[in-house]
């Protein structure tokens, strides 16, 4: 069986998020504890207890999501899982898949993930940007909602999740104008997303520019196992890595394309290493996605049915 390992982004954060997990894992606590050690503050705690607000702002998201992906990780590896054959990470998600394909130290990556989430809120203050969600209308008519509603500000595709699902993102008031837009052309659903910055929009620019530097100064390997770029190729060298976490901030994320190619690729089963379970959903909405052993590890049920599925005979 061929596994591919997937690491949610931002927007699957939730309080409480692994509760169940950590109580069953102890490698749950012990990423945290890491993690908090490296921030100078308690992550578990913010994770567990909120507010909501506190965690849905950047700077926390960012750490946060990464610790909760490779607490689930590790958790799996504790408990035998099988090595997976190739990894992907959606947005954030990238940095999640690094760790744990050996390319980047978890310490440093949630260093740089909280440097990353400030410089990407001081680029757009809180307030000032939106991302949405865009369900049930094709790509070109976002785009074309996108063009008419920006009206001078930024709005533009930047999440092409799987068809018929797309995230926009730029100034909240072109978002806001975009929404209703989508709305008025027969989009399903037209939904702001809880996030405090506009994410992979031209906005971020200056917050890549800000990155390269720490970038640069980070130590970063070549990873062990294959990992996906946001644009759909592949993580070959450091070199690659830190261009590609550079131009990700302020490039649309082809998540559908990866999706794709590890499916192209020959992998057998997808499984999400993290809370939300929107990966595993948008895998089974891909082409040929029905077809696969789709699992998300999120508490020790599901991890439990995981590791199971990966110690059955491929099909």
């Amino acid at each position: 069986m061929q596994i591919a390992m997937m690491f949610p982004g931002q927007g699957s954060q939730s309080v409480g998020m692994l509760a169940a997990l950590a109580a069953a894992e102890p490698a749950v606590g012990e990423t945290f504890a890491e993690a908090s050690a490296a921030l100078g503050y308690d992550l578990w705690q913010l994770c567990q207890l909120g507010p909501e607000e506190r965690l849905a702002a950047t700077e926390h998201t960012q750490p946060a999501m990464l610790a909760a992906g490779i607490a689930a990780w590790r958790a799996w590896n504790r408990r035998g899982g099988a090595a997976p054959s190739v990894m992907a990470g959606h947005s954030l998600g990238e940095y999640s898949a690094l760790v744990a394909a050996g390319a980047i130290g978890f310490a440093d990556a949630v260093k740089l993930v909280r440097r990353r989430g400030e410089l990407m809120q001081r680029a757009v203050p809180a307030g000032t940007g939106a991302m949405a969600a865009i369900l049930g209308l094709d790509d070109s008519l976002v785009e074309a909602a996108c063009a008419q509603s920006a009206q001078g500000e930024v709005v533009q595709p930047v999440n092409f999740n799987s068809p018929g699902q797309l995230v926009i993102a730029g100034h909240a008031a072109a978002v806001a104008r975009t929404i209703e837009a989508c709305r008025a052309k027969g989009a399903k659903r037209a939904v702001l997303l809880p996030v405090s910055v506009p994410s992979h929009s031209a906005l971020m620019q200056p917050a890549a520019e800000a990155l390269r530097g720490h970038l640069a100064s980070t130590a970063i390997r070549a990873p062990g196992i294959r990992v996906h770029s946001f644009d759909g190729g592949l993580y070959h060298d450091a070199d690659s890595i830190r261009d590609g976490l550079y131009r990700q901030l302020f490039h649309p994320v082809r998540w559908s394309a990866i999706v794709a190619a590890i499916i192209g690729s020959g992998a057998t089963m997808l499984v999400e290493s993290g809370p939300g379970r929107v990966l595993a959903g948008l895998a089974k909405r891909a082409p040929g996605g029905r077809e696969l052993a789709i699992h998300a590890i999120d508490s020790p049920e599901t991890l439990e049915a995981a590791l199971a599925a990966a110690r059955s005979p491929s099909p």
